[in-house]
């Protein structure tokens, strides 16, 4: 009787398949957000004070607490981004860190992508620019079909679009939640 001799792979991610993922495709993540929230960090609050008059002609029944929830200022945008730094910098180390096998990783990137269609569809209704929209068709959505495309290449499967989705808004609510608090905060002590 002949043993089969077990065989460790070169490289950790040959187990799933022949294609190495390039370490960009991890710390890409990091950075393809860096590119797009520096753009939403210079136009946030100035586009928040324009748009919400605009946007509250042109839908007059929609409560003012709604309104006022959309005006951010300032001190809010880079808090909310600052706090948005640590998940995507948490989400791109698990994915170097697993090379890619890691869920948290894989929903991050899905949801960042997704985020970048969503970004587009926003300046489309808007009937203009929205903060975010000019890095989305040029950094967020390019970085993110070439990092899942060499994920699919070297067999990994993809994260749920559905949760992805799902998060998004989570995510991002509750990062605006936090800084509106901690500005406030501030505000108050100083």
């Amino acid at each position: 009787m002949t043993r089969a001799r077990h065989r460790t792979p070169a490289h950790p991610a040959a187990s799933a398949g022949t294609h190495v993922v390039p370490t960009g495709v991890y710390w890409g993540l990091f950075a393809a957000w860096a590119v797009n929230d520096a753009e939403e960090l210079l136009t946030m609050a100035p586009w928040s004070r324009s748009a919400v008059p605009r946007l509250k002609a042109r839908f007059p029944r929609v409560p003012d607490a709604v309104w006022s929830r959309m005006e951010v200022t300032q001190p809010q945008v880079n808090t909310a981004i600052g706090l948005m730094a640590l998940l995507m910098a948490a989400a791109a180390a698990d994915g170097a860190r697993t090379q890619g096998r890691s869920a948290f990783f894989r929903t991050v990137l899905t949801g960042f992508g997704l985020h970048g269609v969503a970004h587009v569809a926003q300046s489309a209704a808007y009937r203009g620019p929205t903060p975010g929209v000019a890095t989305s068709p040029t950094v967020v959505i390019p970085y993110s079909l070439w990092a899942l495309s060499h994920l699919h290449r070297a067999g990994l499967p993809p994260a749920s679009r559905a949760l992805s989705l799902a998060l998004l808004p989570v995510a991002t609510g509750t990062v605006h939640t936090l800084a509106r608090r901690l500005t406030r905060t501030t505000r108050q002590a100083a």
